[in-house]
Order: C-alpha cells, then structure tokens, then sequence
C-alpha cells in the first residue's frame, strides 16, 4: 500500500495535535511547519514510525526572514525521505530572531552534524546540544553571519555597476 500524504498527516496530528499545522502539498512535496520546541519529538516519529520510515534526512538549511515577527524572524527547513516508497516531506520550523536556537538533530540523524554547522556558519543558528558547533566554512574571527539579510545587496557607492553602461535603462544618453 502506497504511503499518502493524508495519512501522514492524521499520523502527525494524532501524535503531536496542534503542535504540527499548515499541512501543504507542493507539487510532488508534502509540507508542514512544526512547533520549534517539537522538532526532535516529531523527527524521531517519523523515522521511527513503522509505516511512515523516514530514514534518510536529504537537507537541512537555515532561511532569515528579517521582516517577520520576531518569533519567526528565522526557520529551519528539513527535508526527509521515505526510500521505501519514495515519499518526500518537507518540515518548517520557525525560531527567534533575537536568540536564534533550536535543539540539535545530529543524535537522529549524524549527517545532520554538517548541515547545522552550515546553518549555524551562515546565519548564527544555535543548535542546542550538537556535539562540535562551530563553523564550517567561514573563519573563526568572523562575528557576522553572512546570509542574513542584514546588509545591502551592493555597495550603493559603486560607479562600475551603472545602468546606463549595461543597458539597464529606458533613459537615452
């Protein structure tokens, strides 16, 4: 029997009531958002569930929204696979902007330990208990998280980006 979206769903609330919401289908990927506090609980479900089997975490990325409330000024996206039947999920979890924290992943699944360090490198992400968080990419000196949406795109000072030298412009010099 081929594992649907619904009954994953009935499975979750059932499980975690209103802790998990905003169940979305997204072209061939089932979404939903999970309370923060949750996500280890609802992980640790779906991999371990005998007719759900999640066992594989593909991703996990870190997104900023700035202009969102403070309670959900940062999100933590994890997408599971189900290999058995080929069964993708995709699970939102908002955290604070002003102390961005979500307990670790890496005791479920260990290619997590990567993934957060990633997050925590780019956009300051504290993952509560990983076992070596620290950056990945970036230098160690570094106090800023580079992709925070924080500082502007370009430099506004910059005379080698100009329109009218691209064609950019309807103006006619």
């Amino acid at each position: 029997m081929a594992l649907e979206t619904i009954q994953i769903q009935e499975k979750l609330v059932e499980a975690f009531d209103s802790a998990v919401f905003e169940f979305n289908q997204e072209k061939d990927i089932f979404s939903f958002e999970v309370a923060s506090d949750k996500i280890t609980a609802v992980i640790l479900f779906l991999k371990n569930d005998p007719t759900l089997r999640f066992h594989f975490l593909t991703d996990l990325c870190g997104i900023h929204y700035p202009d969102n409330d403070v309670d959900h000024q940062f999100a933590v996206v994890y997408h599971l696979h189900n290999w058995y039947e080929n069964k993708r999920i995709r699970i939102k979890a908002f955290i604070n902007g002003e102390n961005p924290e979500i307990k670790t992943i890496s005791n479920i699944f260990l290619s997590s330990n990567w993934m957060e360090r990633e997050a925590y490198d780019f956009y300051g992400i504290n993952f509560i208990s990983h076992p070596q968080l620290k950056r990945i990419l970036n230098m160690d000196e570094m106090i800023s998280f580079p992709m925070r949406k924080e500082f502007p795109m370009e430099d506004s000072g910059r005379t080698d980006k100009d329109d009218r030298f691209f064609g950019r412009t309807t103006d006619n010099y």
